[in-house]
């Protein structure tokens, strides 16, 4: 079934006199604009608020997880600093004075470090220490400050450290970069869950402007009617073949007919406001005028299949996809509890070449760095055990707890939608049987209209009666409408409650 295709509503059967009375409402001073339900759709998609607004989501979801990729950039870090100090002297063991030291400490430092996907944390750098100042020497047992200067440094300075276990095959880091890629996917199904319910709202009222607008046709009609038998039965009156009182009766009726179209009327503007509303992000500033619907109410019966619509449920419907993915970030969080049960056992290691000099020398140092005259190593393991571990394993059966919960709660939804989905054929189903009996009903009516007109032409029936049989008529008339609009409805509600209305409106959906 195509929805976009124009299915006009064929009013078969009608009173010729039904017919001729028949024909478009009356222009308005607004501009007109016919819509189908493909622009509508259209339109909403680019202009609705709701869908705007959850467009937001996915955009701030992938800043986040680029977030959390930001975890393995490195991070360079530098500085310079200048120290100086002053001791004071004293005597030595022989009762000599001895002078107080005063000394300054110029030094530099730079580093390169971070962490890398598998865990392993590196820092890589290098340091220069220049200090002079004042001290005490000297000989011939004179004691007097003697000055003094020397430079050391290290470059090529690795330092590595690989966790075997807790941190291991999951961190923090991946831990939050797995979360926040499940919490992008969430927000992409929560996107198209909004689209879906939005082109839903829009269909759902689209369909009820074609049964508001089909209402104020029948009003007019029969408030037409109701004025030709007042016409008919003040030439009556006039002549003396009918009493005043059918008169009386007729103009109680044309009264009620039109305020029936008032009433009509007014649930059509409300109508096209909704759908402007579901059209537009500037309702103030509409300038399209009058909408009127390009297409009617389609009345194709569609081949039903419960366990077919159950798997479309299954496999397509946004918020069981997206209940799915949050069990699958519960069991993301239980695998990273489970790893810090396990004791911090590191491998470490550090690596670099070391200089020095007598003076402010920095080429010196330089020159061995470069010739790595002096490397220095060290490589070890460290083991770091809380006593207890009572937090890790609390976190941990909490988790357990929480997945539970969610499991259950991914069990409860799947019921609630295969229940969902079941009423929802049923309603389909209902639906239609009851545009079957309702035109079958307004048949009747027209029949027994023209039964009733030819006997009062006749003179063997009353105007009374014949005002009964039109609002039978006018009334089986509104129930047809009801009835179409509500299978439409019924398919639309259908179609969500199997996660297919984007399918089913012919609408593809890019999210990224």
């Amino acid at each position: 079934m195509n929805p976009h295709r124009s299915l006009n509503l064929h009013w078969s059967g009608w009173l010729f006199l039904w017919l001729i009375l028949g024909g478009p409402m009356k222009a308005s001073e607004e501009p007109t604009v016919q819509l189908s339900l493909a622009d509508c759709l259209g339109m909403a998609l680019q202009r609705n608020l709701d869908i705007q607004i959850q467009k937001e989501s996915p955009t701030i979801a992938r800043y986040h997880l680029k977030i959390a990729y930001a975890r393995y950039e490195p991070t360079f870090s530098a500085g310079v600093q200048r120290d100086g100090s002053q001791e004071p002297g004293g005597v030595d063991d022989v009762n000599r004075p001895i002078p107080g030291s005063e000394s300054d400490t110029d030094s530099w430092r730079a580093n390169l470090g971070g962490l890398l996907p598998w865990g392993l944390s590196y820092s890589v750098g290098a340091n220069m220490f220049n200090r002079s100042g004042l001290a005490p020497g000297g000989s011939s047992g004179l004691i007097q400050l003697m000055p003094f200067e020397f430079s050391t440094g290290q470059a090529g300075f690795f330092e590595l450290r690989q966790p075997l276990l807790r941190n291991a095959w999951i961190d923090e880091a991946r831990l939050n970069i797995r979360l926040n890629r499940a919490s992008l996917k969430s927000s992409e199904l929560a996107l198209r869950q909004q689209i879906m319910r939005t082109a839903h709202q829009v269909e759902i009222t689209y369909y009820n402007l074609i049964s508001a607008l089909d209402n104020v046709r029948v009003s007019e009609k029969a408030l037409e009617l109701a004025d030709r038998l007042l016409a008919m039965n003040r030439k009556r009156v006039e002549v003396g073949s009918m009493a005043p009182m059918g008169e009386k009766e007729a103009e109680s009726e044309v009264a009620t007919r039109r305020a029936d179209l008032l009433a009509n009327q007014r649930r059509l503007e409300d109508q096209q406001n909704l759908l402007k509303g579901l059209l537009t992000d500037d309702y103030a500033g509409w300038t399209q005028g009058i909408i009127r619907p390009a297409s009617g109410l389609n009345t194709a019966p569609i081949a039903l299949q419960l366990s077919d619509s159950w798997m479309k449920a299954m496999t397509q419907r946004p918020d069981l996809l997206e209940s799915k993915i949050n069990l699958e970030k519960q069991d993301i969080t239980i695998r990273y509890q489970k790893n810090q049960l396990f004791p911090q056992f590191d491998l470490v290691g550090s690596y670099g070449w070391a200089g020095g000099g007598d003076a402010r020398d920095y080429g010196d140092v330089a020159s061995q760095w470069a010739g790595a005259d002096n490397p220095f190593y060290s490589v070890g393991a460290q083991f770091t055990i809380p006593l207890g571990n009572s937090a890790a394993r609390n976190h941990l059966r909490a988790s357990l707890g929480t997945r539970k919960q969610l499991l259950l709660g991914l069990k409860k939804l799947e019921q609630s939608i295969l229940l969902e989905v079941d009423n929802a054929v049923g309603q389909v189903r209902t639906a239609l049987e009851r545009v079957k009996a309702t035109q079958e009903a307004r048949r009747f009516s027209e029949a027994a209209l023209e039964v009733e007109q030819k006997k009062l032409e006749d003179g063997k029936s009353t105007s009374f009666e014949v005002l009964r049989v039109q609002r039978d008529l006018v009334s089986t008339a509104y129930n047809e409408i009801r009835a179409l609009a509500d299978y439409n409805i019924a398919l639309a509600n259908l179609a969500l409650s199997e996660g297919s209305t984007l399918d089913r409106l012919n609408l593809s959906v890019e999210l990224r």
